[in-house]
């Protein structure tokens, strides 16, 4: 991909951080789009912003606006001439027939329908090295015989997972990982402390927006944390206090769910009328959005428990560093004073680990006993500890 920058971006690839060369591509490519692109990089890179300017621009009369009702609804991945097809479980499934809803025979069947306003659309296909075989030979027929004025955007963390057949029907572009200096250097152009930006960025993982909504956010900033360390003095009672401990993030993590299941009919009033029923371009987009909140519904309490136990890894790797003597600019709890005597470098590394043990577990969702995996974390942790 060349380096060579536009001399004018259109205004919603100009908000595509820290990927200069990407963006550039992007705004070269609206001139003559190709059927299809593969957006490639690690999570937290911007390539899903990317892909909602890149839709915008294609959707928006002016080419990229950023301020028209096509660029908004584009960037709010809401526009009806979007079409959306993510993971509704662990994979991308084949489906059975083309009614069968978020499969890749819908999505294909899709393809060919007149779009339900005039212009383009734009078909996006999400973490799609998850896409099962048959479920990618579906996909492959519609991009070796696309549909005029139809744009496929392919988005994946891992694209070497992606079949080959379907990788080399797209234009590739690449989006590595923001570095730390950039994304605190972003937060504090937008007004944060310094030290704050920092411990939302290590907090987010290097995940420009994630750390953006967490340094807003005093409560977010530190709530899966400070909900895991909570459950984490508990189990050093013992083998009772590992049972309240595994008690303590489920009950968090049911609250956690309450909390989601409120906001659907908030996402939903833009677009309905005035009688509460979907207004008639917006079916599409109220039937995704519905179909979504259940998916993230279901996954609620476990990404609760993903959330918690990465701060709590993330706490347990800062305790390793202290007690072995580590270099201290590899800290993320940067606001946490870890000192305590109970732990040897090696008791920390194990705890540690444990910690990261029953992450992989619990990301299995096969494994549906995500108390037990809980409650086997903190015995051994408190184990360690004594």
């Amino acid at each position: 991909m060349t380096a060579v920058v536009p001399a004018e971006l259109p205004p919603v690839i100009k908000d595509v951080p820290g990927q200069e060369h990407a963006a550039a591509f992007l705004a070269r490519a609206l001139a003559r789009p190709h059927h299809a692109y593969l957006f490639a990089g690690p999570e937290g890179s911007g390539k899903r912003l990317a892909m909602r300017a890149f839709a915008a621009a294609l959707l928006c009369p002016e080419g990229g606006c950023g301020q028209c009702r096509s660029c908004r609804l584009a960037l709010g991945e809401r526009h009806p001439n979007m079409l959306i097809l993510e993971p509704s479980g662990p994979d991308i499934l084949v489906g059975k027939d083309a009614a069968d809803p978020n499969t890749a025979r819908w999505f294909a069947s899709r393809a060919y329908l007149t779009p339900p306003e005039p212009g383009r659309k734009v078909m996006v296909v999400l973490q799609a090295d998850r896409v099962r075989v048959e479920a990618a030979d579906v996909l492959l027929k519609v991009l070796e015989e696309p549909p005029t004025d139809t744009v496929f955007l392919v988005l994946s963390a891992r694209p070497d997972d992606l079949p080959d057949t379907v990788r080399s029907r797209c234009q590739e572009i690449g989006f590595p990982a923001l570095s730390e200096d950039f994304v605190v250097g972003t937060l504090v152009a937008e007004g944060l402390d310094e030290r704050r930006a920092r411990l939302a960025c290590r907090l987010a993982g290097g995940n420009l927006g994630r750390a953006r909504r967490l340094a807003a956010d005093d409560r977010q900033l530190s709530a899966f944390r400070d909900d895991a360390l909570v459950a984490a003095a508990q189990a050093f009672q013992g083998s009772a206090g590992a049972v309240a401990a595994a008690e303590s993030l489920m009950a968090g993590a049911k609250d956690f769910r309450g909390r989601l299941a409120e906001e659907l009919k908030t996402e939903l009033e833009p677009f309905l009328d005035e009688r509460g029923r979907p207004e008639e371009p917006f079916r599409g987009v109220v039937r995704r959005l519905e179909e979504q909140h259940e998916r993230r519904l279901r996954r609620a309490e476990r990404e609760f428990l993903d959330w918690a136990l990465l701060s709590l890894a993330a706490y347990r790797r800062h305790v390793a560093l202290a007690v072995s003597g580590g270099d201290t600019a590899l800290i993320i709890n940067l606001d946490l004073d870890v000192g305590d005597g109970r732990w040897t470098p090696s008791a920390a590394d194990q705890a540690w680990g444990a910690v990261e043990e029953a992450r992989a577990y619990l990301a299995d969702d096969t494994n549906l006993n995500a108390r037990l995996v809980l409650e086997k974390l903190f015995l051994r942790v408190s184990a360690l500890a004594a």
